[in-house]
Formats: structure tokens, sequence, C-alpha cells
């Protein structure tokens, strides 16, 4: 399956008339059609994106990542290195002040750091170096460490999900597993919870008291975030042919991820800008459940690695554009520091379906069904799950294709009991090019097994030992040669499927400029 079809009737309504609901050109709200619903509002007990651009609006973070990937203070005003790398200072910069009026302090950052970090592979490196984290005063804290960690400011800026966002410490005090019971942050957006309505809006408003940085650039996650809207109004609209109508209409003002087919619509609009939505692209990756069969076996993972057509997903993802996307494509974004093209072979074209079929029965598959999970309401991961249905068909498997909306899957893939008593087999997603730059901030590597991976539980011994060698490496070079390794590893362990690098754009009408390259934020746009 070369092309989606959901998307054929959506084209035709997009064009359709519609009564327009525009706001006046000084009318300062924002109406946002965000990828999906947001089903889960504690940006530290998932990974979905839509958790993540959520988070950044309510909580602020202590170093920002900028388009040159190096992180920038943005709640700390400064900080100081000692004993050989094992001492670390942090000054908080003088009015930070949360949404129910208390300051920031010291030991706010502190709890948070423990708390994200019983989630992210960053955070469970630097716990297994820390000595002690203390708060000698209000606008201080300091962190002291067994041995140097050079990943300490990449850490702390971490934005990829679960970012890691400074909560009150009565907040960051809650179990990681478990949500927090307010949604208190110090980020220039204050939640409205009273005025959300599940699958349909959310809202936020500009936090009166938030205080910009001074100085700096605004770029990605850094530098000053200035807020020009009273208000931004998130709109949930899953069918795109309702999206592009409302874009057009001046319904509402920014659609994140248009499909790459409805583009010629929206840029024949004069009202309408499209940009790139990032410079890294997107990642897409087929995610096993290694916690029961048939995907328990690694030979089983193999032969389905072995069949797949990463062209015929990316075609599906973003079109025939043969710039639209990029295969073959490894377990690391092209074109930065870690990508290689070792261990790529795997990849044949076309691709060894019938050696595929045959080495699915040398390894013991007995026909057990397959569930795949795949979300209605977002069409580049509907598209992509088509594709897989498709593929795993054509393998001989027994596929149960089990259809929802995002926000269902998100809760159902947290499911670790096996499928046949609400569990999963499979299911596809995908990632921005930023969060697959390097062993430890990609997820779907995290091979620790149910205690500490990413959904799926891989448990791979030796990519768990390459990554802590990555973090250990003494240069560039050093950090190259554990993820050549790291990819030879993943191609035959088989912790995931690449599935190859998509560009797409997002959409904005022409009242707004100055929108953030690289995340989707609501600082610094402003109306035109």
């Amino acid at each position: 399956m070369h092309r989606r079809t959901l998307l054929a009737s959506a084209a035709a309504a997009a064009v359709l008339p519609r009564p327009s609901l525009a706001q006046p050109a000084s009318a300062r709200v924002l109406k946002y059609v965000p990828q999906a619903d947001l089903t889960i509002t504690d940006p530290v007990l998932t990974t979905a994106y839509i958790t993540r651009t959520h988070g950044l609006m309510i909580w602020d973070q202590l170093y920002g990542l900028d388009a040159d990937l190096k992180p920038q203070p943005q709640m700390v005003e400064g900080h100081t290195v000692e004993d050989d790398g094992r001492r670390w200072t942090f000054r908080l910069r003088e009015g930070l002040v949360f949404h129910d009026g208390e300051p920031v302090r010291g030991r706010d950052c502190i709890a948070s750091i423990r708390r994200w970090a019983q989630r992210d592979a960053l955070g469970q490196a630097l716990m297994a170096r820390l000595d002690e984290m203390s708060a000698p005063d209000d606008r201080s804290f300091v962190i002291r460490l067994k041995r140097p960690y050079g990943a300490m400011l990449d850490a702390l800026a971490k934005v990829g999900p679960p970012a890691l966002l400074i909560m009150p410490e009565r907040l960051a005090a809650t179990d990681a597993s478990k949500p927090i019971p307010e949604i208190i942050g110090s980020g220039p957006f204050r939640w409205k919870g009273d005025e959300r309505v599940v699958g349909a809006r959310v809202v936020y408003e500009k936090f009166d008291r938030y205080r910009p940085r001074e100085s700096g650039t605004p770029s990605w996650a850094a530098g000053p975030k200035r807020v020009f809207f009273d208000r931004v109004e998130w709109q949930v609209m899953p069918d795109p042919g309702t999206a592009t109508a409302a874009l057009q209409n001046g319904e509402v003002d920014w659609w994140e991820n248009p499909p790459n087919d409805l583009l010629p619509i929206l840029e024949g609009s004069r009202d309408i800008v499209t940009q790139r939505a990032t410079p890294l692209g997107t990642m897409g990756t087929g995610i096993f459940n290694h916690l029961h069969p048939p995907f328990d076996n690694p030979a089983i993972r193999r032969a389905v690695l072995g069949a797949v057509n990463q062209q015929d997903y990316m075609i599906a993802a973003a079109g025939t554009d043969p710039d639209l996307y990029n295969v073959p494509v490894g377990i690391f974004t092209p074109d930065t520091p870690m990508a290689t093209r070792a261990s790529l072979d795997v990849f044949g074209t076309p691709p060894g379906l019938e050696r595929s079929r045959q080495a699915l029965q040398e390894a013991g598959y007995k026909g057990e069904r397959v569930i795949l999970m795949s979300p209605s309401d977002q069409p580049v991961l509907a598209a992509l799950g088509e594709v897989c249905n498709d593929m795993l068909k054509q393998l001989g498997m027994n596929v149960e294709f089990v259809v929802s909306d995002w926000g269902t899957l998100v809760q159902r893939r947290a499911i670790k009991k096996p499928p046949a008593e609400g569990g999963w087999n499979m299911f596809n997603t995908t990632w921005a090019g930023l969060d697959m730059i390097n062993p430890v901030v990609t997820q779907v590597l995290r091979s620790g097994g149910p205690d500490s991976a990413f959904f799926g539980w891989p448990d791979i011994p030796r990519i768990e030992a390459l990554r802590e060698q990555w973090l250990d490496a003494p240069d560039l070079t050093a950090q190259q040669n554990v993820a050549r390794e790291i990819q030879a590893v993943a191609m035959r362990e088989v912790p995931f499927l690449p599935l190859g690098q998509y560009f797409y754009k997002t959409a904005y009408r022409k009242r707004l400029k100055d929108v953030v390259d690289g995340l989707f934020v609501f600082w610094n746009v402003r109306p035109a």
C-alpha cells in the first residue's frame, strides 16, 4: 500500500463554504488545531507530543535547547562547575513565581528533577552518577556527582518528551507513575481546566506574572518567552477536511500538522503561510510489545524487519515527492552526528518478503494473533498503520487491526497484560528528529525491560551497556563508534522498526507572524 485513501473526500470537503467565525484582527485570542486531543495532562507520565506541547505552555525549563542543539539558560541565571566536574551550582533568575503565587525555589527544582528522572533515560543516567542534591537557599541548588556527567546541561534542557519541566515541590513529590493532582506551573500560560471540553477544546490564558529572560534570541525552546495573546484555544478537529476549511475561513489561526496531500489546497490561499515544521524531520517507528508472543522472540522481530519497505511507509506518510522523505534510515536522525549507514543492508530493494516468510516460520511463529493498534484521528499514523497491517498480513501473520482515537491508543499502550486481557502487540508512532539524535534521547532504544524501557518494554542488556558507554565516551569520534555498534545490535535484536524519515509542514494564517521554528510553542508569535 503506497497511498492512504482516507483524504480523498477531505480535499473535496475543504473547499465547501462555511460560515466564518473569525476573530477581529485586533483580537488577542489564538485558535490552534493540535495534532490530537489532550488526554494526559501530566508531562512526566507520557511521551505523547501533544502533552509535551501542553507542558511547555504551563511549565518552564531550567535550560532551553536552541536550534544549534545547545542548551541556553532559561530559568537559571547561570551556573558554576567545580571539583573536576563533580559539583554543579545553579542560580535561579530573580522573580520567578508559580501560577498560585508561590516563588520558585531551589527545592522545587530538585523535586522536579527527581520525579522526571524516574521516567527519562538522561535523568536515570544523572541519578546513577548522583551523590547529592541540595538547596542552600531559595534561589540556588547544587548537584554533587560521584563521577562527572558530560551530558548535565543536555539533561536539564531535555525538551523531547518527557521534557524536564519545573513544578512546585508539593506536586513534584507525586509518585512518577501517578498523575499530579493540580496543573500548576511557572510558565507563560495558565491552564484553564474549567473550560476544557474533552474531545473538542483546551484553553490556556496568559500568565501576567511570568518574567521572560531579558536577553537572548528566541530559538526553539531558548531565549525570551514573550506572550502576545491573552488566550490560546486548541480546537480539536480530527477530520482533515474540517480543519482545512476552518483555516481557510479564518475560524482558526494555525493548524499544527496538515497532511501533505492537502498542502496544495492550503498553499493556494493568499491568506495562509506554510513552513517546514522542523529541519530534522520526523522519524517513523514500529513498536513491538516484547513481553508477550509473538514479538518476545527476536527471530520473529528480525523476520518482520526483513519485510520492511521504508519507501512504502514514507510515501504513505508524506506523498510521492522524494524531497519530502529519506530512506533508508537507521536508528538515528539523518544528518546528525550519530547517524550511520552501517548495517542498513537489511533494507533490501525490494525487501525480501519471501525470505521473511520463511524466516518467520523458522523462528517458530505458530499463528498467534497480533493485535495491531492504529489511530483514526492522526492521518499519518493511520497511514503507517495501514501499511504495517498490509505488511504483516503478507508475511502470513494473524492480524487483528484495532482502530481507535489516539488518546485511547496512548492509554492502552501502557497496559502490560497479555493481549487477550486488554493488552496489545504492536503500533506505529513517529518522533521528531530532535528526539532521535543520540542513544540516550532516543526513547524507543531504551531496552531496560518492564521497569525502565519505553512502551513495549524491550530487555536487551547489550544496548543498555552501549548506551552507558556512549555517555562515558571522551569525544565525538568515540561516541560515533559506539553509535555504530548500537545500530548493528539494534538491527539484530530489533527493539523497534525504523521506518524512515519524512518532512511535513505546519500552516497558519498571515494574521500571525514570528512563529517559532522547530517546536510548537505559543510564545513570541504575535498578531501581524
